[in-house]
């Protein structure tokens, strides 16, 4: 790992050194085209603003597009240009990445100036991706895909294909559409390119090729595109016509922001938060769980607070109490991941999730009569070795921490997977159900068991 870092830093210095330095702009344009664009925007990030206005001047607008979807924060270096450089650099950006990087411009005013400077086909393009919401997978796709008519012949689509892939790179598969303008199929680049003369193009067309609508979900669709793994799928409006593709970059990029949204529900917050927010906006993500928490872990407090009497005569017991609640969430937290991944499955029947509950329930007794047998065993040995406690004394305590900690993760295993099934079933997204919820739930539950049974068996007794 550090020898990529030390080499990817090695070639962020030699291109600083080069765009520093003070050969012909013919000559850097010959030495920058060997290397990736993402090499390049590493080095861009680190020039002064004098340094890259210079750059802008050498390698032009197209050149720089090709550079500023590696950049992060895109709006910042837009900013460096006058409104007619920015514009020009925006329109030779793919329609997607044009949108992402004018929404790192915070001022809505100078947004909408750029997208007017944009050419009228470049500035539809941002417009039409903006038209949907960004739950929708209209606002994820590009309109950089190449489209040919069913009518043509194999040569014909060859032609279209060239002309086309000249503004479009997108070519490893070309969509084709109808007399209607209707998406109608596509066709893999090498079965045109073996296809001969007076091959019909239809023998080549893959009619159940998959499409996807721009107004669907993402998070309802997010698995349907997975499991086809295309390099890209169109994307159709509610007339059936071509009106973007969605890449598999784009599907990654998808399940990346989708896995994020979940870990932070997991996490007990309302979305996801930016390195880049303010105070404010970290607070009100995070505070609403938080009270929710707080009111249930009060409750837990009173419960304990019932047992003052078993905790003044068995003082011994508090000491045991963090393991069998740590162990508790533990386990409640493992089955609501288990429980989250299964329920992505639609199609699962309620018998199937009955099943899938007993088997949970199954595991958590198993794994709670194994630990429990172990916690009575060595509980008894520390009680009696390093608190004096006669061996009948131990392993009286022993076995009430054993036995709790059986019943705990039983119930842990039970609630861990009810409580994000009972989300699924009432159309809430079952991450909500999130581990500091499941965790402070258990957390009653064991207080309740295990100082219950201590207050029945021990006191009075010890």
């Amino acid at each position: 790992m550090e020898q990529k870092e030390l080499l990817e830093d090695n070639k962020t210095q030699e291109i600083i050194d080069l765009l520093r330095s003070n050969i012909s702009a013919e000559q850097m344009v010959e030495v920058l085209d060997d290397y990736h664009e993402n090499d390049i925007a590493e080095a861009y990030e680190a020039l002064e603003p004098e340094d890259r206005q210079r750059l802008f001047g050498i390698l032009g607008a197209e050149r720089l597009s090709e550079i500023f979807p590696y950049i992060e924060d895109v709006g910042e270096y837009l900013a460096e240009f006058n409104p007619e450089q920015a514009a020009d650099v925006l329109e030779n950006m793919d329609a997607d990445d044009a949108v992402d990087a004018l929404e790192d411009i915070e001022d809505e005013e100078q947004r909408e100036k750029l997208i007017e400077l944009m050419d009228k086909e470049a500035s539809a393009d941002v417009r039409l991706i903006n038209s949907y919401d960004e739950n929708e997978i209209g606002s994820m796709m590009t309109t950089n895909f190449i489209v040919i008519s069913e009518n043509f012949s194999v040569k014909q689509a060859m032609r279209a294909l060239i002309s086309q892939s000249q503004d479009n790179d997108n070519i490893n598969t070309i969509y084709v559409e109808d007399k209607d303008k209707k998406y109608a199929g596509a066709i893999e680049l090498r079965d045109l390119i073996l296809a001969r003369a007076e091959t019909p193009l239809e023998d080549i067309i893959s009619h159940s090729y998959p499409s996807v609508a721009a107004d669907a979900i993402i998070s309802d669709t997010i698995e349907m595109l997975k499991d086809y793994a295309e390099d890209s799928i169109p994307v159709l409006n509610p007339n059936g016509e071509i009106i973007g593709v969605i890449t598999s970059q784009d599907i990654i990029e998808a399940v990346d922001d989708e896995m994020g949204e979940d870990y932070a529900r997991l996490a007990g917050l309302t979305a996801e938060e930016d390195l880049n927010e303010s105070l404010s906006e970290s607070i009100k993500k995070r505070i609403p769980w938080l009270l929710l928490l707080l009111g249930l872990g009060l409750v837990t407090s009173s419960v304990i607070g019932i047992f003052d009497k078993v905790v003044a005569s068995v003082a011994i017991v508090v000491v045991f109490q963090s393991l069998i609640l740590d162990m508790a969430g533990n386990v409640g937290t493992q089955s609501l991941a288990v429980t989250i991944r299964v329920l992505m499955d639609e199609e699962i029947s309620g018998l199937e999730k009955a099943k899938f509950v007993l088997k949970e329930m199954r595991v958590g007794g198993t794994n709670g009569l194994i630990l429990g047998l172990l916690a009575l065993i060595f509980v008894a040995i520390y009680l009696h070795g390093f608190k004096g406690y006669i061996w009948a004394s131990a392993f009286q305590i022993s076995g009430i921490v054993g036995f709790s900690l059986f019943i705990a993760m039983i119930v842990s295993s039970f609630i861990g997977t009810i409580i994000p099934i009972f989300f699924h079933k009432i159309k809430v997204d079952p991450a909500v159900a999130s581990g500091p919820l499941i965790t402070t739930v258990n957390d009653l539950v064991a207080v309740v068991t295990y100082y219950g049974l201590a207050g029945m068996l021990l006191v009075g007794r010890i």
